[in-house]
């Protein structure tokens, strides 16, 4: 039977097995055989090339009258399911009264499918003739049932057959609608989204329904019931209670699948109905709670869309209270989430500069993350605050300079040693940035001649002695967890790093270095140009400029020979090297029009670079405003042209041809 029924399924007819089947399957016994009889005959043709029913019909009539009177609930059960399934009026006409018999059958297994099997019937094409009153049967039926599955197929079945007698019987039992089951509530609200479509005037009757419904005891029921309340009203009373909804689920619920729907359905609502969703923020936000990267990030999507001014405070109070979280290793990638964080936060802080002074100090510890992404966030986010909010660049150039020696990663030292280099402006912020990256860069040189002698005599010998002297003038780790560098060679070489309040204060510049880095070196450069520069302006004494500038000179002399010597494995690149020497040159010879563009011109393209950004982000919101939401052969609905006498149904409408389409030509 499962090769015949497999081979029917691919195209091929058999007909010559049907006989064998109806002469030994037929009065089998076994379920399973019974179950794939039936699969068979729902596939095979019953008709013949004329359109008649073939003789053999009659024997699978008495086979099928036969399961329905059987006293195994489960042959009644799989032959009712069956005829659902059955297009054929004259099969199922001899069987109607066995299957009426099955309404009133004590197994809630076999009542169900009757219930189904009856509505199956009378939506034949002529099955209101075959079944004249079986609306009427199913009340009755619907009155009297315990059973939820069956209840709920019946009120079904009246949905489905008789509308307005399952809208009498709903208002009939509307004060015990919360009672019922969460199948047969699914059922009521799918009635109301129909009733109210084809007729919107009677909304408000089913309005106290759906609120009476949000307080179901089913998730399912409530997350429906928010919907149907959307769909129905756009009263803001309706969408802030909907929205009450979809914020209850989203905490109740520890299913991340169904958070993420909920934040779907809390997107639409964001962009149809802001105004009620701005009070819905820190609700929103709690979702942040769960340890789900997708959940968080589209919860920060959500709320960055809803910042104003009166609820920024509590947003950025939030969010500063989830990256202090970050710092334990208790949740899974804190980075990422620290990342989103960061970025969150910039961007509150762009659109309101006054809750920078706030957040700034708080990221400004993240600039050594061991997440190097993460550290950029933080330290483009600083370049860009210190820029549009003038008042703090005094204290964030002291902060910055304070925690300059925790940065570890290359990319983060460029931009932090860009910002000392352009908004370093007082004598003394001067000096401290000249101080932090000589301080950073330790001792000069970086190597002793002897070193690269012995690095040169280590050449002529194997590759292995080699490479062990090359590591070992990198950068090591010592038993607290700083780094240090060493020489295995010399003693005086390297110095041993300083400590100071605990913490590595040199080195982190250095140990770049020593890797090779001069992308660094060459940004190093620049700034202690920019630095010395500016000092010639701010600095009285001829004697402290004149210092500062043989120490520049020295430090970018020293990085040059590190580059073009034999001790590490790769030289300085070509454009490095010249980017050095155009540093020395400057400080050697210095002009008006030079230090006009090294002192400003830098700072005047950021600027810039900053007001077309914030251009480019207002188009890009208006291109968005503007976007139409509607297609040029969308079906337009004329509420005005219904009859205003009878109210037609959608589907009359739609067999009366009634339908208004606009097509707009667009010229290309």
């Amino acid at each position: 039977m499962k090769k015949a029924i497999s081979l029917l399924l691919n195209g091929e007819t058999l007909p010559q097995l049907f006989i064998t089947i109806l002469r030994y399957v037929l009065p089998s016994e076994d379920h399973t055989i019974q179950k794939l009889l039936l699969l068979y005959l729902e596939i095979i043709d019953k008709k013949d090339a004329s359109g008649k029913l073939l003789p053999e019909m009659i024997l699978i009539c008495q086979n099928l009258r036969n399961n329905l009177q059987h006293p195994n609930e489960y042959i009644r059960g799989v032959t009712l399911r069956f005829l659902c399934r059955l297009n054929e009026t004259e099969i199922i006409e001899p069987l109607i009264p066995s299957v009426l018999q099955n309404l009133e059958h004590r197994h809630p297994f076999i009542r169900r499918n009757a219930i189904f099997t009856v509505m199956s019937i009378y939506k034949l094409p002529q099955g209101d003739q075959l079944l004249v009153d079986a609306p009427e049967m199913i009340e009755k039926v619907l009155s009297s049932e315990h059973d939820p599955s069956a209840k709920r197929n019946a009120f079904l079945m009246l949905f489905t057959c008789d509308q307005d007698r399952a809208v009498k019987y709903l208002f009939e039992h509307i004060d015990k609608i919360s009672e019922w089951a969460e199948q047969l509530q699914m059922v009521v609200l799918e009635l109301i989204r129909k009733v109210c479509r084809t007729n919107r005037l009677e909304k408000g009757k089913y309005i106290k329904i759906i609120i009476s419904l949000l307080n179901a005891t089913s998730s399912a029921v409530v997350y429906e019931c928010a919907g149907t309340l959307v769909s129905l009203s756009s009263a803001p009373t309706a969408i802030k209670a909907a929205a009450n909804t979809y914020g209850q689920l989203l905490l109740s619920q520890s299913d991340n699948n169904v958070k993420l729907i909920v934040l779907d359905r809390l997107s639409e609502l964001k962009s149809s109905h802001r105004e009620i969703m701005v009070d819905m923020v820190m609700d929103v936000l709690r979702a942040l709670s769960s340890p789900n990267v997708d959940i968080r990030r589209k919860t920060l999507d959500i709320i960055l869309d809803l910042i104003t001014p009166r609820n920024v405070n509590e947003v950025v109070l939030m969010l500063k209270k989830e990256v202090v979280k970050t710092q334990s290793g208790e949740l899974e990638k804190n980075g990422e989430y620290r990342q989103m964080l960061i970025q969150a936060i910039h961007s509150c802080a762009i659109k309101f500069p006054e809750v920078a002074s706030t957040v700034v100090h708080l990221l400004m510890d993240f600039l050594g993350d061991s997440n190097v992404a993460s550290a950029v966030d933080v330290v483009v986010f600083v370049r860009e605050i210190i820029e549009t909010n003038p008042k703090l660049r005094v204290s964030i150039i002291t902060r910055l300079l304070d925690t300059f020696y925790q940065i570890r990663a290359a990319r983060v030292c460029v931009c932090a040693l860009w910002i000392i280099g352009e908004y370093c402006l007082s004598l003394s912020e001067v000096e401290s940035g000249l101080a932090t990256i000589k301080q950073c860069l330790g001792e000069l040189p970086f190597f002793s001649v002897s070193e690269e002698g012995e690095v040169s005599d280590g050449s002529k010998k194997p590759p292995q002695a080699n490479s062990i002297t090359v590591s070992s003038r990198r950068p090591a780790i010592l038993a607290d967890g700083t780094y240090a560098t060493q020489n295995a060679a010399s003693e005086t070489a390297f110095s041993p790093p300083t400590i100071v309040q605990g913490s590595l204060s040199s080195g982190n510049l250095r140990s770049l270095l020593l890797t090779g880095d001069f992308f660094l070196g060459a940004v190093v450069a620049c700034t202690l140009t920019k630095l010395v520069l500016r000092l010639e302006e701010v600095q009285s004494s001829k004697l402290e400029v004149n210092k500062a500038s043989t120490q520049a000179l020295l430090i970018m002399v020293s990085m040059l020979q590190l580059g073009q010597s034999s001790v590490l494995p790769h030289p300085i690149d070509s454009d490095s090297y010249d980017r050095m020497l155009l540093c020395i040159r400057l400080l050697c010879n210095t002009g008006d029009d030079i230090r006009k563009i090294w002192l400003k011109s830098c700072r005047q393209s950021f600027m810039k670079m900053l007001s077309e950004k914030q251009l480019r982000e207002t188009e890009e919101l208006k291109a968005k405003a503007q976007v139409s939401h509607a297609q040029p052969d969308d079906l337009i609905d004329f509420y005005h042209l219904k009859s205003r006498k009878v109210r037609t149904s959608e589907k009359q409408l739609r067999e009366t041809g009634f339908h208004c389409y606009v097509y707009i030509c667009i010229k290309c």
